[in-house]
């Protein structure tokens, strides 16, 4: 047993550890992020430095802390982007927050310890698939038993038919005994069938657990969420589970009890524990729009409620204890990102207290219009591949000429210049703009049999270049 939960705490500490270099770490963000070298390199140093602080002697280990990082650059230039591959990258929890939703002007926003608690979620929820994963094999060997047990139940005692009428007959007296090796046959004959997929359309009717819908709803978004968890929680463990017949195929049967299966494999005490050190030690917390709460000057008015967000975040940010419903998370090995633009306050507008929290400060630039070019071409998941796959479950093939290309990306630059500052989002807005008619109109161009559609810098000029010279036409549109 103890080798067992040795083997477990390992797989755990794996799944939030990274055992790529530095240089790995960017050249795998340089498949979904153009440019941005300082911040790469930035977060991929901050990431190796968690590796390397579990491999210290556990006298200084504890010591060592996450050096946080602020980003400072305008919107769509990858900041968000960068911190969520990071967590994808190292397979770790990893929640984004807007910092403006903990107060607005009016009411009290969220409470700021639900970050930790939206964390432990995810932590959870990382946790118990990876133990599915383990469990799946013994889950689906029992849940092919059940279906057999529905498919073929097991024959019931024969009975005396008088002792339904008399009540003087011996109850004692054993049951009348059936032979076993017909439904034995049956089973083993129901089985084969299983094994070679050719029930798997059969309908058959099964009880299912009947899972009610929240009561406590009314909680969340307020600083009560937690104890409407909590309440909802304690109420479902004295409630008696419901179940309800339902009509099913035995493929949907078979993933409906391998669920189940495997939920009475796991030790979710053991899952809670081990997303708990998860979240604690790999867990990664991306604050948005912190210029949006930065106070200039001394001022009155709602700037008291910036600057109160910023000391309800400080003890999050700079190390303490939040009870949760899996129990107490320490925030001291974290790692938090802040990201702002910064367009109308500065970082030393924070308070002293959070500005001393985010020691590594990088600034990511403005999009030039070779990386707009670069954006729509090199990435995994560039978008022009998106749009080409979307047509393609049309039968339409789209071809982009390379000077359409070019052409597109000197037009998203000349907009972001001449409005406002989008960075890569305004692409979204001119490929949707520039493809209307053919995503439109693509089924009815199949049907007449025109099967390809090439784009060149002259369908470009037609579709956008009236709404890219009027500025004030662009800013409703673009």
């Amino acid at each position: 047993m103890a080798d067992k939960l040795e083997l477990k705490k390992a797989d755990a500490s794996e799944l939030g550890m990274n055992e790529q270099t530095p240089r790995e770490i960017v050249e795998e963000l340089d498949k979904y992020i153009v440019g941005q070298d300082d911040a790469k390199r930035s977060v991929a140093i901050a990431l190796r430095n968690r590796w390397r602080s579990r491999k210290l002697a556990d006298d200084i280990r504890d010591d060592v802390i996450p050096k946080n990082i602020l980003m400072i650059g305008s919107t769509g230039v990858g900041k968000t982007e960068i911190a969520r591959r990071l967590a994808r990258l190292v397979k770790a929890p990893f929640v984004k927050v807007e910092a403006t939703k903990f107060t607005e002007v009016g009411y009290v926003g969220r409470d700021v310890e639900s970050i930790i608690r939206d964390l432990m979620q995810i932590s959870v929820r990382m946790v118990r698939k990876q133990r599915t994963e383990e469990v799946k094999d013994k889950a689906t060997e029992n849940a092919n038993e059940r279906l057999l047990d529905i498919l073929v139940p097991e024959p019931k005692p024969a009975q005396n038919p008088l002792s339904k009428l008399f009540n003087n007959v011996d109850k004692n007296a054993a049951p009348v005994e059936e032979p076993v090796e017909t439904n034995n046959a049956g089973r083993d004959f129901v089985r084969k069938r299983l094994a070679a997929g050719k029930m798997e359309d059969q309908v058959i009717e099964m009880e299912v657990a009947d899972h009610a819908k929240p009561m406590v709803g009314m909680f969340s978004g307020s600083s009560l969420e937690n104890m409407g968890e909590n309440l909802q929680d304690m109420i479902g463990s004295l409630v008696p589970k419901r179940t309800r017949k339902r009509k099913v195929t035995v493929a949907a049967a078979r993933k409906i009890l391998e669920q189940e299966e495997a939920e009475k494999l796991i030790d979710m005490e053991e899952v809670a524990e081990t997303a708990v050190q998860l979240a604690e030690r790999s867990g990664i917390v991306f604050f948005d729009e912190i210029d949006k709460v930065a106070v200039k000057g001394s001022s009155s008015g709602p700037d008291i409620s910036r600057e109160g967000v910023q000391r309800d975040i400080l003890p999050i940010v700079e190390g303490s204890t939040v009870m949760t419903k899996y129990g107490p998370v320490k925030t001291d090995y974290i790692l938090f990102i802040a990201a702002g633009a910064f367009h109308t306050a500065k970082p030393s507008d924070l308070i002293p207290e959070l500005q001393g929290r985010f020691p590594i400060r990088v600034e990511l630039k403005s999009l030039r219009k070779e990386d707009f070019e670069k954006i729509l071409t090199e990435p995994q998941n560039a978008l022009i591949k998106q749009y080409k796959e979307l047509l393609k479950t049309e039968g339409l093939t789209l071809e982009f000429e390379p000077s359409a290309i070019e052409r597109i990306a000197e037009m998203a630059y000349d907009v972001n210049e001449q409005s406002e500052d989008i960075g890569a989002r305004r692409l979204h807005t001119l490929l949707e703009k520039l493809l209307e008619e053919i995503s439109f109109s693509a089924p009815d161009m199949v049907k007449d049999g025109k099967t390809e559609v090439k784009i060149d810098a002259a369908y470009v000029d037609e579709k956008l270049k009236e709404i890219a010279k009027n500025r004030d036409l662009s800013q409703f549109i673009l």
